[in-house]
């Protein structure tokens, strides 16, 4: 029996997912993985609960989300892929100097599409003594009219992931300012089952787990160019040298972690905002939120 792997959504910092499944390595630990396509963010959770599917992979915010108001919630996280955050503040080309705290008075806009992006930075924005509830927000709508809205000048900043600073830096739309990677560990992406399914998978799952640290280490052995070529069916619309270029920033970053085990600082991060933010009520307690059986 295949297991059903859904994704999050499509995105460039997800690679390492899309390479292990197009070089085969799920298959060299003899899983079965059928990958199926999400509609929209969250998607995967849903079909985790409703039966459609085994795992996914996404932000461990929805199982700390999950388990704020009820620490037996069936979901539950396991081998971090994505260990800091893979978004950048991109501004206009007239911004020669800036600081986090400089948001205030500029045109900014944030991600809208899913949670995690914005909790993180306010959070970041409160260290830095900036009340987050102070900025004057564009209204929410998808990062390519954002993007789109940069590059009109109708915006100062905006809050994007790849390939948005790519094509920002190759057209000279814009620069880039933040690189919230630098902030440390982030806890990003991990895969998610319920504890059933865990149960009922376990061998599977620690083959898929184990697959993936082999995919770190073919990470460690290619560049930016091989692993855009592998990757590049996954975005038929990402010009080859954006891809690329995409690739070797997040590589740089060292978003993509260098081992399964949920990072505890990046853990804590991640819970920190989300409580800082609203988004969760009560400080995520890792053993409720993470599985540390699967390797």
């Amino acid at each position: 029996m295949p297991i059903k792997l859904k994704e999050n959504f499509r995105a460039i910092f997800y690679a390492p997912f899309y390479a292990a499944h197009a070089l085969g390595l799920f298959a060299k630990e003899a899983v079965e993985v059928e990958l199926i396509s999400s509609s929209a963010p969250g998607d995967g959770v849903s079909a985790l609960l409703d039966g459609t599917a085994d795992v996914t992979w996404g932000g461990p915010m929805r199982v700390m989300k999950a388990n704020d108001p009820q620490p037996s919630s069936p979901l539950v996280c396991f081998c971090e892929v994505v260990g800091r955050d893979p978004f950048y503040l991109i501004g206009g080309r007239h911004i020669t100097k800036f600081a986090l705290r400089d948001l205030s008075t500029l045109r900014f806009a944030a991600v809208s599409e899913v949670p995690t992006p914005w909790m993180c930075l306010q959070h970041d924005l409160r260290e830095q003594g900036v009340d987050p509830s102070r900025l004057e927000r564009a209204p929410a709508r998808p990062m390519a009219d954002n993007f789109a809205g940069l590059c009109k000048g109708e915006l100062d900043v905006a809050q994007l992931f790849e390939p948005y600073p790519s094509m920002a830096l190759q057209t000279g739309a814009g620069r880039i300012l933040y690189a919230a990677a630098a902030r440390g560990p982030t806890t990003y992406t991990t895969f998610i089952a319920t504890r059933a399914a865990i149960e009922r998978h376990r061998t599977a799952f620690a083959a898929m787990t184990r697959a993936m640290r082999h995919m770190r280490e073919w990470l460690r052995g290619h560049d930016a160019e091989k692993l855009g070529g592998i990757v590049a069916p996954f975005f038929p619309d990402v010009a080859t040298e954006i891809l690329a270029s995409a690739l070797r920033r997040y590589a740089e970053a060292g978003i993509w972690s260098s081992t399964a085990e949920s990072s505890r600082q990046g853990f804590a991060r991640l819970g920190a905002s989300l409580l800082s933010g609203g988004f969760i009520s009560r400080t995520p307690i890792y053993q409720e939120c993470v599985d540390e059986s699967l390797g």
